[in-house]
């Protein structure tokens, strides 16, 4: 049975973003196709699924275009039981859901006036009285989660589920915007930008998609705030690499990258770009970097 997950930009789009990460927790195969959005309106190139489509879409077996984003995680949770895309506890798994049909349907000021960009951060960025007021109802949506779930370990409904897949977009525009909120916010917001998916997702964005001029603000520029703790990574066109093969696909590695004044190969460019991008974000490379 063949799964295929239909998504936009990794660096702007936060729907196909929460698409991704469901498919994740669904821990199976799902093979993935990218649109650009420069290309065409989004809901031309899906046309020949359905009117009115759009990303993400997640086309089962069968043929069915499901191309809502509560949808993609009930269908994925129906037919992958086992997986861990709502919590299993029934009084968790209903806050989980309720926290997702709200961002489903809600913060809109946030979305317009923070659009997600995962490669430009800001600061000193106005909070107009309605941002304020969004900014104020997650905070208490995610502490009278993370209470009522009594969740152990700073996600929202225990480990980590559907409901913080949903809100890791807006985690993106908290940290990329420099937004106020409390200290406890703050932390929720760094498990989000320390997560590996969260940082897989970014770093291959950042290899693969260009920053949209019509997402960019005018606001002061800072770094965006991904949590390093190696030096920064770069590419490099001569050199002799450590490494024989590829750590991803044991391929040759002939496309080059410098970090701490070491040389690594990989096999194309992408897997070059993407471990420059963020070399923390991939076991694969790190086992090899610290061999």
């Amino acid at each position: 049975m063949t799964y295929k997950l239909i998504l936009g930009d990794r660096i702007h789009s936060s729907w196909s973003m929460r698409g991704w990460l469901l498919a994740k927790l669904a821990n199976t195969e799902i093979e993935t196709q990218y649109l650009r959005f420069e290309d065409a309106p989004v809901r031309e190139q899906l046309k020949a699924y359905g009117p009115q489509c759009t990303v993400p879409l997640l086309l089962t077996p069968e043929g069915v275009a499901v191309d809502d984003s509560i949808a993609i995680a009930e269908e994925l949770a129906d037919r992958f039981p086992a997986n861990s895309i709502w919590p299993q506890d029934p009084a968790a798994r209903a806050i989980a859901r309720k926290l997702v049909a709200t961002m489903h349907s809600g913060f809109t000021t946030l979305r317009n006036e923070c659009p997600m960009d995962l490669t430009r951060a800001y600061t000193d960025v106005p909070v107009s009285d309605a941002l304020q007021a969004e900014l104020s109802q997650l905070e208490t949506l995610w502490s009278y989660a993370r209470n009522a779930t009594q969740s152990p370990n700073g996600w929202l409904c225990g480990d980590y589920s559907a409901a913080d897949a949903f809100y890791a977009p807006v985690a993106a525009r908290i940290a990329g915007f420099n937004l106020p909120v409390s200290e406890e916010t703050r932390q929720y917001v760094q498990l989000h930008l320390e997560d590996t998916n969260f940082r897989q997702w970014r770093a291959i964005g950042m290899a693969t998609d260009t920053p949209l001029d019509r997402y960019s603000q005018t606001h002061p520029r800072q770094a965006w705030p991904m949590p390093m703790n190696l030096p920064p990574a770069r590419k490099i066109s001569l050199g002799t690499p450590e490494n024989e093969a590829c750590p991803y696909s044991g391929k040759p590695a002939t496309w080059l990258m410098e970090i701490d004044g070491r040389v690594f190969g990989m096999c194309n460019r992408v897997c070059r770009d993407k471990t420059v991008a963020d070399p923390e974000a991939w076991p694969a490379f790190m086992d090899l970097y610290h061999s």
